[in-house]
């Protein structure tokens, strides 16, 4: 089941004011919110501490040194362990990502001496028809830098060596050093039971008035229980179901209390049908997202494109793959069909951003492809749209090659054409004219075939583009002789 929140400001009603202008809930969570951030800071330095941690004693322990009760302290513990989870989580994720840089800076090391290496033999010789180095420094000066290639790459050079050095000695300091945890002030958590009433017995919310269990510590300034008014958030959490547990947060936001509920959602009536009756795939570019609608038999019916500016700023960028998710989610509706994407994972390309083009480093570096998977399966999930996820292994070779001129298809269109059918488990052969110049075993698996294609074609195509332009599939396997 999937988990959903929703937030919400506290609204402060002008009849619970009191003179400070803060209601009794707020004053409440003013003075709870310090007892647990102490309680949250012991119990996460005993989580680091202590390789055996038993819950059950560390909540009576709490409860007696603090004076909460036992549903608060298991509120307590469960931030705490959350946070400690994710400061590990975060380490070990820090590591990986300064290893595959440590890496990635020696390959462009290894690179650059061999460079070095061979304009080293070049110069020696003094002749262009003796080396056989294979020289790509020629004498020539930068205009952008004002010096020889060679000076520049041997400071280029330097440079890279310091950046291995820093490196190594993070990855060697985050391996010894000890993890730290940070607990925010101003946070109250509380977690809730399914077989509790109202989904959690320390704070019940009814539709219009939240009512908490105030700890014993703080009953003798607040009395037993405290609440108040927050009517409006009926409105967005229209789809808060009765039944299930129920976990509250409180937190303070830019001077001013807000409250988000957490709770497991009703099982959704599923929409789509069965992907054997058809599915649309959908291909993710930086400029636009191109999608395919094929029927049961895995024929193209409808296909288009949805622009979208990857790049933006948070805010700016989620507002436009929403706009994207929403308008799939309408052709899904329409359809009734599920929606196929590629698995794609940049994590690791990400970290060789200094040593890519700077072209390529900014267009990756701007790449959403994660936040965009994300937000499409919960929109679409949540509203009974199945969404499944294939291998994209070239998909846009096959694309360009079978169906991009038999539609007249572009680039993107074509690449989820062939997403859409692999979600659907059809095959992807060769044209029989193609496999005539590879080499054939029926023992390998179809991709090996396409993979020879697309080493020959790396040679005489440049760009997506040439597909347009080519008259045959002999001149596409064998330019020589289709250019003769």
């Amino acid at each position: 089941m999937v988990t959903l929140t929703y937030c919400k400001g506290l609204p402060t009603p002008a009849w619970e004011l009191n003179p400070l202008g803060k209601t009794r809930l707020e004053m409440f969570l003013s003075e709870y919110s310090a007892i647990f951030h102490v309680c949250g800071c012991e119990t996460a330095n005993h989580l680091l501490s202590s390789e055996k941690f038993n819950k059950s004693r560390w909540n009576r322990y709490l409860q007696q040194s603090y004076g909460i009760n036992k549903r608060h302290a298991n509120g307590v513990i469960v931030f705490a362990q959350g946070a400690v989870d994710a400061a590990r989580e975060n380490r070990k994720r820090h590591i990986k990502v300064l290893t595959a840089k440590t890496k990635s800076c020696a390959a462009w090391i290894k690179k650059a001496q061999r460079s070095l290496k061979n304009a080293r033999k070049f110069y020696r010789q003094k002749n262009w028809q003796a080396s056989k180095s294979g020289c790509v420094l020629p004498l020539a000066c930068s205009i952008e830098y004002r010096q020889s290639n060679w000076q520049n790459l041997r400071f280029q050079l330097h440079n890279k060596k310091r950046k291995l050095n820093h490196y190594q000695k993070q990855v060697e300091y985050l391996k010894a050093a000890p993890i730290r945890v940070t607990i925010p002030k101003g946070q109250v958590y509380v977690v809730g039971a399914k077989d509790e009433s109202f989904g959690n017995q320390a704070c019940q919310w009814d539709g219009q008035t939240i009512r908490w269990r105030v700890p014993y510590c703080l009953e003798e300034k607040f009395g037993k229980y405290v609440s108040s008014q927050i009517g409006d958030f009926q409105r967005n959490v229209n789809r808060l179901p009765e039944d299930g547990a129920k976990t509250w947060h409180f937190y303070r936001k830019d001077n001013k209390w807000c409250v988000a509920v957490q709770f497991t959602r009703a099982p959704v009536k599923q929409v789509s049908r069965s992907i054997h009756y058809g599915c649309i795939g959908i291909d993710l570019n930086p400029g636009s997202v191109g999608w395919s609608y094929v029927d049961r038999d895995g024929n193209l019916k409808h296909h288009g494109q949805i622009p979208i500016e990857m790049g933006q700023p948070r805010g700016k960028q989620d507002a436009a793959i929403r706009q994207v998710c929403f308008r799939l989610l309408d052709m899904a509706i329409a359809y009734q069909c599920p929606i196929v994407c590629e698995e794609l994972d940049f994590s690791g390309k990400k970290t060789q951003l200094r040593e890519n083009r700077r072209k390529y480093a900014r267009m990756l570096s701007g790449w959403a492809y994660s936040r965009f998977s994300k937000l499409l399966t919960a929109i679409l999930n949540n509203r009974g749209i199945e969404v499944k996820t294939v291998n994209p292994a070239y998909s846009s070779l096959i694309g360009g090659v079978k169906y991009a001129r038999m539609y007249g298809l572009a680039s993107d269109e074509a690449a989820a054409l062939v997403i859409a059918r692999r979600g659907m488990r059809l095959g992807e052969k060769l044209p029989g004219s193609i496999t005539a110049y590879l080499s054939v075993n029926d023992s390998k698996h179809v991709w090996s075939y396409w993979h020879q294609l697309n080493n020959r074609l790396k040679c005489s195509i440049h760009s997506r583009h040439t597909y347009y332009g080519i008259s045959n599939w002999e001149s596409l396997v064998n330019p020589q002789q289709g250019s003769s």
